[in-house]
């Protein structure tokens, strides 16, 4: 049996995993090595890239960069999130807001430590990066629209470290980045309409709250006929190997998406619907793999 301190300390524990979203950082680090040995570097042997120093210190970098994100949005957001989670909110309150900010510095000195390893450049390209996450928690993402974009934008950069670490410049890679982009605008906007109540409680300028629940949903329509477009693309003109299988769910989860998103009126409906985006974004992650599944057999 656990003693009462032995059980706080568990529940601090799983609060600061819950505050630095542990699980969605440890699928950015699935989704980095995986497009690194599919899409960034498909002709580099299998071992150079796993053991690859330099991508690690990079992948370390974002992991600590990220963590640090989602401590400093956690901080600014507290009030908001205590009338839209509230139970994860009580839960993240275990640890106080001071230990957080203290987390925050520490994980940001140690992103940029990591990135020293591999170059100045890459310290000044997570530096930037860290304060832009700043900027968004704390100013641009109460903006309509422009929070969107910035968060979505965000997201994707990690990709973009290791992007430009490869170097590889293909249309693939953009197709690839261009779609990672489009499902996370979604998501973003999916979250806003799922938030309301909170952003309109403590005056949240989101697009929802600006323009209305009608025109976010026809923004979203129109970002998942892109989001289509964009599968069917990869589809036809890029050499995707069995991926091609992933995109088509994608493609048919998007069309029921568009059903379900304009019969929702309710927290609950854009929660699904939030919760149906992340799957998509999973699944595509390890869906990378079907790429070429003889790729650990050829590349070892």
């Amino acid at each position: 049996m656990l003693s009462r301190k032995q059980k706080l300390i568990f529940l601090k524990f799983f609060s600061m995993f819950s505050v630095v979203r542990g699980y969605n950082i440890l699928v950015v680090v699935i989704a980095q090595y995986l497009a690194s040995i599919y899409i960034f570097a498909p002709n580099n042997p299998l071992k150079s890239v796993l053991f690859d120093v330099n991508l690690l210190m990079l992948v370390l970098a974002s992991s600590a960069a990220i963590a640090g994100g989602y401590i400093i949005n956690n901080f600014y957001d507290s009030e908001k999130d205590l009338i839209n989670r509230p139970q994860k909110t009580m839960l993240d309150r275990l640890v106080s807001q001071n230990t957080k900010l203290s987390f925050y510095f520490v994980l940001n000195f140690l992103a940029l430590v990591f990135a020293s390893y591999v170059s100045f450049r890459a310290v000044v390209f997570f530096a930037l990066y860290i304060f832009a996450i700043w900027l968004y928690s704390h100013r641009l993402k109460k903006r309509p629209m422009v929070g969107n974009l910035v968060s979505a934008i965000l997201t994707v950069t990690p990709f973009f470290a290791i992007f430009i670490y490869y170097q590889n410049f293909e249309l693939v890679v953009f197709a690839h980045a261009i779609f990672l982009f489009l499902l996370v605008s979604m998501r973003e906007l999916t979250k806003d309409l799922e938030n309301i109540k909170g952003d309109l409680a403590l005056d949240y300028r989101t697009v929802p709250v600006v323009y209305g629940e009608r025109i976010s949903k026809i923004m979203l329509s129109a970002v998942a006929v892109l989001t289509i477009s964009c599968a069917f693309l990869l589809i036809f003109l890029f050499d995707i190997g069995h991926m091609y299988i992933f995109f088509y769910l994608c493609i048919c989860l998007m069309l029921v998406f568009l059903l379900v998103l304009w019969r929702s009126r309710k927290k609950i409906h854009f929660l699904v619907l939030h919760n149906m985006l992340k799957l998509i974004i999973v699944c595509g992650v390890f869906s990378i793999l079907l790429i070429d599944i003889s790729v650990v057999l050829n590349r070892i």
